[in-house]
């Protein structure tokens, strides 16, 4: 059995570990911690993991197929460009609030905005 720390890439090597025909266990880094008897160094995080494998009670983090993570990256991408795209409407908001120029809440009432931005004699100063 082998016990690797839930981190960037981890279900990627459990994954190949797998493939070779071992049985791998990915434990959370906060569960781990409480094991680390000494500095941080690859053997101290060596002698904690294999510690904190041999815990009855410890919980471990399924390993993911590339499937998976894929939904999951795409799922986290699409998140992030929403969140990156109400951030841009809300500043555009924000300063044309500042020319006297308002809009109401909602992604919608952005392109008519910038529309009425865009006809401005005075949007110049934009």
């Amino acid at each position: 059995m082998i016990a690797i720390e839930a981190c960037g890439g981890s279900h990627h090597w459990a994954r190949l570990l797998q493939s070779f025909g071992h049985e791998v266990k990915l434990i959370p880094p906060q569960f781990v911690k409480p094991y680390v008897k000494r500095g941080k160094n690859d053997a101290a995080d060596a002698e904690a993991l294999c510690e904190a494998m041999s815990r009855p009670t410890m919980r471990f983090v399924p390993v993911k197929t590339a499937d998976r993570q894929t939904a999951l990256m795409l799922a986290g991408m699409r998140d992030r460009l929403i969140r990156n795209r109400t951030q841009l409407a809300n500043s555009i908001r924000g300063y044309a609030a500042e020319f006297g120029l308002t809009a109401a809440k909602g992604i919608c009432k952005i392109e008519p905005l910038l529309e009425r931005i865009a006809a401005d004699e005075t949007s110049h100063r934009f």
